[in-house]
């Protein structure tokens, strides 16, 4: 699993200089509007839009036909793209955050308490659509798969709110604003591993043409 996933860090490598640009960029135009913390919530989905784009051309290639003559088993092969999923968007959040601190260098307002708290929404969006993605990159066509990617997003901001009222029925969310979304992230986390469990046991069983 490790050149595999040593070949998609190499694949995924060649845009890091565009996405600490773009995020650069972001932040600094975050810094007219709000805390330039805010990036936070986005970056890390940007940044793992190599690990869907990788999976959809492995498709497009018929790579997967030859992977599974390697060493590797199945439920190895869909981890190595949950993993590299995972190390980008952490990627995607350490660059964000060294990002805010240059900013907050310069005098642009940066606290600890909102980068951790747009960290962890960050993040939390990241697994969620994470896990309603990836599957879809492997199970459906590549043009269904990429209209899942955006919707899943879009659901994962409604998904958080809706966790966020539930949580609010049992304790006043205004008054344990970062715990709430601790578990939300710990919820988050769950479901991803939980989506690579489901995929893996399909993909096991699943013909390769």
């Amino acid at each position: 699993m490790k050149g595999v996933l040593l070949k998609d860090l190499y694949i995924a490598g060649s845009n890091v200089v565009v996405t600490v640009i773009m995020l650069a960029v972001l932040g600094f135009g975050l810094s007219f509007f709000m805390e330039p913390s805010a990036i936070l919530i986005l970056a890390p989905g940007i940044t793992t839009i190599p690990a869907f784009i990788s999976i959809t051309s492995d498709v497009a290639a018929k790579w997967n036909k030859n992977v599974i003559t390697m060493p590797l088993s199945r439920n190895k092969v869909i981890g190595e793209k949950y993993l590299l999923y995972s190390i980008l968007a952490v990627l995607g959040l350490l660059l964000s955050i060294v990002i805010c601190i240059i900013l907050g260098l310069f005098g642009e307002k940066v606290s600890l308490d909102t980068l951790c708290l747009y960290g962890v929404i960050g993040m939390s969006a990241t697994f969620l659509a994470g896990g309603l993605s990836l599957p879809c990159a492997y199970f459906f066509d590549a043009d269904k798969a990429q209209i899942a990617f955006m919707i899943s997003f879009i659901a994962s901001t409604g998904i958080i709110t809706g966790m966020v009222l539930l949580i609010n029925t049992f304790i006043p969310v205004k008054e344990y604003v970062l715990q709430t979304f601790l578990s939300v992230f710990v919820i988050s986390l769950a479901w991803f591993v939980a989506s690579y469990c489901v995929s893996a046991k399909i993909y096991k069983r699943q013909d390769i043409v």
